[in-house]
């Protein structure tokens, strides 16, 4: 398990006026969600926050939030929730954790990455399909792992990788389907050749059916009787 120190306080704070002066004071402003109890809010320090984000790839890990102002309850082991981005410049707005418990079961999403390259890549011109990109498990924190590695050198072009074929910690609980593939070979693709017609021949027009149109019945009318 990896595990991560983050300082925090308590915070007042609350509506758009104030948070904007949170943001301006170089802080991002959160929530820590707990089972059974009142959610708290929370603001950390941008500039420490975004170095773990560089450093790590926190949505995964277990983060030990030491908060200022509740010294003497010790730590609240939690899990990042949400992070929200400002749209246009990408930013992080806003943070929310999950406190848990480090002695009970949670599920989460834990990355695929691959080694090596494929045969079916290198010596045929396929290419490699990651299907899959994440795995969800269920286990306690400390058991949480960083990813999970998959070796794809030996894959031939058709030749696939689903999630019975990957060796799994038995402290992990895997919760998606054993036959779902995970990684593949496609053969490479193949440009269409459109057939080129013969110079000098043109294209035969089709042949136009025109319908016959029906004079109208006061006219035939009037030619009988001009007839009699």
């Amino acid at each position: 398990m990896e595990e991560i120190l983050l300082e925090a306080e308590a915070r007042s704070e609350a509506g758009k006026t104030k948070i904007k002066e949170l943001r301006k004071k170089g802080f991002i402003p959160g929530v820590i969600y707990s089972a059974g109890k009142q959610a708290s809010l929370i603001k950390v320090s941008r500039h420490e926050l975004l170095q773990l984000v560089h450093q790590h790839r926190i949505e995964n890990v277990v983060i030990n939030l030491k908060i200022k102002d509740e010294e003497k309850k010790g730590s609240r082991f939690c899990i990042i929730k949400e992070i929200q981005h400002e749209p246009v410049k990408a930013d992080i707005t806003h943070i929310d954790f999950n406190e848990i418990s480090l002695t009970k079961k949670i599920r989460v999403n834990v990355p695929v990455v691959t080694k090596g390259e494929p045969v079916g890549v290198k010596q045929e011109g396929g290419s490699l399909e990651h299907i899959l990109w994440e795995i969800e498990v269920e286990c306690l924190p400390t058991d949480i792992p960083k990813n999970f590695e998959v070796d794809v050198s030996a894959l031939k072009i058709g030749g696939s990788i689903h999630v019975k074929d990957i060796a799994f910690s038995p402290k992990v609980k895997v919760l998606v389907d054993s036959e779902a593939v995970v990684l593949s070979v496609a053969a490479p693709m193949k440009e269409e050749v459109v057939e080129a017609g013969v110079e000098g021949q043109e294209r035969a027009e089709p042949e136009v059916i025109r319908e016959k149109k029906e004079e109208p019945a006061e006219s035939a009318e009037a030619e009988d009787k001009e007839k009699k």
